[in-house]
């Protein structure tokens, strides 16, 4: 692993080539993942078959995301990246050749969601753990408010331009945007010159490795807190995540602008907060700054459900979205800097897992609530709780700061003796 003075040199290119290609690939796939929901939702009209595309988009990557944490810590990750994107872009280059030739049964779109969900969990911690070899530590801020800040540009872009596609084009224009797209990013990331992450230890099977990931994240006093803090607060974003724009069209009526302008709110303050990150260049406190925004969201989401019209409801959401930049930034370099190098991988796959299974589970339980509950005041005491997450993790989040890394090596499975 290169230390911080051999990484000083070229950062600035390797970061910028790497976010280029990580966002042309995000770019990609969002506009696929809108333009099948968009398809399915005006071809069925149906509840069943938009369940039906959510879990296929989701679960997947779940799922397999352990498995991808350990192949990022037993191989190259920059080339598990390149694979991965290769792979996901030939299983949708393969469902336009399928539309194109007249089979457009909706089954095979949930199959190919389903493959493209299987290669996320496979490339999503190789690229979380790939930053560090990159980019210096005290650059890592920095670069990761950059990537925030180009990621709301593209949210904010990528609907508009799925619907013009989509219109205009057909749902073919959408997938070979997404291959070409890819094409592209895996162009650029193979100018980067990065090596395998050495192992103090001969690796044992990739079943091993993957027990050996877990028991050290859970055994990691500081990663463990951190994992346990976000898959509560994932768990209580639900209501203001998923049934936000229930409640405006409840409260403050159907009309499709209105709905519009829910996410774009969000989003526009996404776009504010990565500016701030990308310039404010670093938080010396990560772990205070997880719990500000934690319980900034708390008191937001609680307002959200007490907005008086809907302008005032506009601002809390463009105020809850400024504080998403530095609280991912600040939990993703904080678990970059605890985290044995060999092991970062795996520890993204089990954050991965935890915060990708909190939502679901919690829509089980918030989206019937809804029919007898008020949406409002859903929203108002998941606010009050995730607050008090927020509160909690400030005041116990930095306990065996002192320790580092050393803090997990004690939970590490040993390596069998000869």
């Amino acid at each position: 692993m290169q230390n911080d003075e051999t990484l000083q040199t070229g950062w600035i290119r390797r970061s910028a080539l790497f976010l280029t290609a990580q966002n042309l690939s995000l770019f990609g796939s969002s506009v696929v993942s809108f333009a099948i929901i968009w398809h399915i939702t005006l071809t069925t009209s149906s509840g069943l078959w938009m369940m039906l595309a959510t879990v296929s988009a989701m679960v997947p990557q779940v799922l397999v995301s352990l498995f991808g944490g350990a192949l990022a810590d037993r191989h190259n990750r920059k080339t598990l990246i390149m694979l991965s994107d290769g792979f996901i872009a030939l299983s949708t280059l393969g469902l336009a050749v399928a539309f194109l030739m007249g089979y457009t049964r909706l089954e095979l779109l949930l199959i190919v969601s389903a493959v493209r969900s299987a290669g996320a969990g496979i490339q999503t911690p190789a690229v979380s753990a790939l930053y560090p070899q990159l980019v210096p530590r005290d650059k890592l801020t920095k670069v990761q408010g950059i990537n925030q800040t180009i990621g709301s540009v593209l949210m904010l872009a990528s609907p508009p331009v799925a619907g013009l596609l989509l219109g205009s084009l057909g749902i073919v224009a959408c997938f070979l945007t997404d291959v070409i797209t890819a094409a592209m990013a895996i162009a650029v990331t193979s100018f980067i010159r990065v090596e395998k992450v050495p192992r103090a230890n001969a690796p044992l099977s990739i079943w091993s490795d993957m027990r050996e990931g877990i028991r050290y994240t859970l055994c990691h006093p500081r990663l463990r807190r951190l994992i346990l803090c976000f898959g509560i607060a994932m768990f209580l974003i639900t209501p203001a995540a998923v049934l936000s724009p229930l409640m405006v069209q409840r409260t403050f009526g159907p009309e499709v602008w209105k709905l519009t302008a829910n996410e774009v709110s969000w989003t526009a303050g996404n776009l504010l907060g990565g500016i701030y990150v990308s310039v404010k260049g670093d938080f010396k406190n990560k772990v205070l700054t997880v719990a500000v925004c934690m319980l900034a969201f708390g008191v937001l989401f609680g307002l959200l459900g007490a907005a008086w019209d809907f302008v005032s409801y506009l601002v809390f959401m463009a105020l809850g979205g400024l504080f998403l930049p530095a609280l991912s930034t600040a939990q993703t370099v904080h678990i970059q800097e605890i985290t044995e190098p060999e092991k970062l991988g795996r520890v993204f796959s089990v954050l991965q897992i935890v915060m990708g299974s909190a939502m679901p589970v919690a829509i089980l339980a918030f989206g019937p609530l809804a029919d007898v509950i008020s949406v409002q005041w859903l929203l108002i005491v998941s606010g009050v709780l995730l607050a008090g997450v927020g509160v909690w993790y400030g005041l116990t989040g930095n306990r065996d700061s002192s320790r580092g890394l050393l803090s997990g090596r004690a939970c590490a499975v040993k390596p069998p003796q000869p």
